[in-house]
Parts: structure tokens; sequence; C-alpha cells
């Protein structure tokens, strides 16, 4: 590595350099060269001889990559747990479901046979908790929302007409818009005339 100890760089210079490189993000050569006893002129001939500057960047980007590794390892470790509870959860969910649905099937067997009218409300209360879970253990939404997006828009129809007349086609309809301004909403009116020559 480009921060380990290089090809002829003395122990001594291999020492400043890890003395410097320790001092972290407020280092200077001034600070390393006055804990070594060493004057700032060997510091920074020894800076410029093994390229000080490149290796402490060296130094942090693999630190940086070990961090940013093991935080992906954390991520991944804590996701595979966080999916084992869920798929556990979903797991029971989807037997709850289909306890429940048996027993709306029982509990409906047994009104049958009575001749009874069965309870419809508390059955239609059950097999909708029985289909929610089932929903909720495959991953299914249980609601749809309907979304509803309003939008504006301008349409130029100039170059159809130009073609027409060019190639001297029958005329379409002409296309003209106009808001129309109501309490609830605004809405657009398109109005279709043709055109004739």
């Amino acid at each position: 590595m480009i921060y380990e100890q290089q090809p002829r760089e003395s122990n001594k210079a291999f020492a400043a350099f890890k003395t410097y490189l320790e001092l972290g993000p407020e280092r200077s050569l001034a600070t390393a060269g006055a804990q070594l006893g060493k004057s700032k002129r060997m510091m920074e001939k020894w800076s410029r001889k093994f390229d000080w500057p490149a290796r402490v960047q060296a130094h942090a980007a693999q630190l940086a990559t070990v961090e940013r590794e093991a935080i992906e390892g954390l991520a991944l470790e804590s996701a595979v747990k966080w999916e084992k509870t869920h798929e556990a959860i979903r797991r029971e969910a989807w037997l709850e479901a289909e306890k429940t649905i048996a027993m709306v099937r029982k509990a409906r067997e047994r009104w049958e046979k009575s001749g009874r009218t069965p309870g419809f409300e508390g059955m239609a209360r059950m097999l909708e908790l029985a289909f929610k879970l089932k929903q909720f253990a495959a991953g299914m939404p249980s609601e749809i929302k309907e979304v509803n997006t309003n939008f504006t828009a301008t349409i130029d129809v100039d170059w159809e007409i130009a073609l027409r007349k060019a190639y001297q086609a029958e005329p379409g309809p002409t296309i003209d818009t106009k808001p129309v301004e109501s309490p609830a909403k605004t809405e657009t009116v398109i109005d279709v005339e043709e055109v004739k020559p």
C-alpha cells in the first residue's frame, strides 16, 4: 500500500510519516517535526521525496472504504434480520387467515345444518379480516387508493392545417380550447368545427 513504508524509505523517514499521518486533519510538517525533534526542512524533504500528501490521501480513501464496507455490512445484516422478522410475521398472518376462513366455513356449515339464518355480517367481517391477513402475508396492499392528477396542456394543430393546405387534402376539424370555471373544478372544453375551404 502507498501509505506503508516505501522502497528506499528509511525507518526514520517512515516513522516521521507515521507521526505526520497520525496528527489527523490538523496535521502539519512543523508539528510533526517538533514532536520528532526534526527540522521543518528535513520534514519537507521527506514529504517531497516520499509523496506524503498522496499517501495521506490513499490512507484516508482506504479508511473511507473500510468504513463504508462496515456500514454496508451492518445495513445488510440488519436488513436480513428485519426480513426474517417480517417473514415470521407474514407466515403467522397467513396461518391466522387460514384458521379464520376455516372457522367461517364451520360456522356456515352449522348454520346450514340447523336451518337457521346465518349471521352474514359476522361471517363477512371475519372473511374480510382473513383476506386482509392474506394480503399482508403475501406482501400485497390491503387498500387501493385512487390518485387524481390534474394538468393543463396547450394543443398546437397549426402544422396539421398547413400540411393539409400544402397537399390539398380534405380539411379536418379545427380544435379550439377554452377554460370553463366551475365552483368544484376547472375543466377544458374542446369545440370541434369543420374548416370550410
